[in-house]
């Protein structure tokens, strides 16, 4: 599975004064999960988290969740969002 298909949701925070990073595909997670002073640094947190959790999950013997993907609609041409 690549794990560049997990979501990242990254915003501003004037609280924080830095980006943070929610990770939607893990609910588990307390949300947001990473920060960054930078949205660049604020995208490899992120990254390195989601590697970091399938190394995780690997040593716990757990599957990690689906990606939530884009997906052409069966009936029209617009985009649905599905697991």
């Amino acid at each position: 599975m690549s794990m560049s298909k997990y979501q990242m949701l990254i915003q501003w925070s004037e609280d924080d004064a830095c980006y943070v990073v929610s990770l939607p595909d893990f609910p588990e997670l307390h949300q947001p999960c990473t920060d960054g002073a930078t949205y660049e640094q604020a995208a490899t947190n992120g990254h390195e988290l989601i590697e970091s959790l399938f190394i995780w999950y690997q040593q716990e013997g757990k599957v990690m969740p689906q990606p939530k993907t884009l997906q052409p609609a069966q009936t029209n041409n617009a985009l649905e969002l599905r697991r």
